[in-house]
């Protein structure tokens, strides 16, 4: 019996300091993390972090939330804190599957900020392909199709980069893959055997000739736009019929 008390009072001994250690790692740890995260914030707010990343095309996926750019970038730094505290917190009671588990996960954030970045310049790469294709291609019928169907492809690529990156893109990507060409393949025989054939033919004619009058069309305007030289010629004229009236108007000799 004295033995049972004596081995529980020195558990009950060796496991107080622990415990105080703990929550001291734990209190101070929170502490630091909050102000980091806040200097963070201000820092970001102050650089013009925040019209950085809107001009590069985030603007529209942060519309409705309540947080802006610096302020996701803050939090993400304070959770990230958070775990480094959590993890030498529950080493003070050696090693245990908490502890494992935080380490795991501290782990996977290089990976993870790698792969938000990549999606973060793929949108932005997209957003100036697709203003720049909706500019120079504005007065064709299929130029706003186009800068879709680019800024897409691009966020599309981006994604499937940040899938790999954190290592999900094989279990992600190829089952989709996969359901796009059963799509694919399904329309393709759905359309050879009931028929499409002819009405494809037809539309991808129609589309065509569409293109092919919205080209004649530009280089029309093109032709007809008067160039510099003409342009200069054309405003030079009336200065040298003024100084022709002012010779002739003056005295003979």
């Amino acid at each position: 019996m004295n033995d049972a008390l004596e081995t529980a009072w020195t558990q009950v001994v060796t496991f107080v300091p622990k415990l105080v250690g703990f929550l001291l790692i734990l209190i101070i740890g929170w502490i630091i993390a909050k102000v980091v995260a806040k200097a963070i914030d201000k820092v970001l707010e102050r650089v013009g972090f925040d019209r950085a990343v809107e001009r590069g095309g985030i603007r529209k996926a942060l519309a409705k939330s309540k947080y802006d750019a610096s302020d996701i970038v803050s939090k993400i730094v304070y959770y990230a804190l958070l775990l480094f505290v959590l993890q030498m917190a529950f080493g003070v009671f050696g090693r245990n599957p908490i502890s494992e588990l935080l380490q795991g996960v501290i782990a996977f954030l290089p990976k993870l900020f790698v792969a938000i970045v990549i999606v973060v310049v793929a949108a932005a790469i997209a957003a100036a392909v697709k203003e720049l294709i909706t500019n120079t291609l504005g007065g064709l019928s299929y130029g706003k199709a186009l800068a879709n169907l680019a800024a897409v492809a691009i966020i599309g690529l981006g994604v499937i980069a940040a899938l790999n990156q954190v290592g999900i893109a094989v279990t992600v990507t190829v089952p989709v893959l996969v359901a796009i060409l059963a799509t694919i393949s399904g329309v393709v025989i759905v359309g050879v055997g009931g028929g499409l054939i002819k009405p494809m033919q037809t539309r991808w004619e129609r589309y065509l000739a569409t293109a092919e009058a919205e080209t004649s069309r530009v280089k029309a305007e093109v032709a007809s736009s008067p160039s510099v030289d003409q342009q200069a010629r054309a405003a030079a004229q009336p200065v040298a019929s003024d100084n022709g009236r002012g010779a002739s108007a003056g005295p003979v000799v």
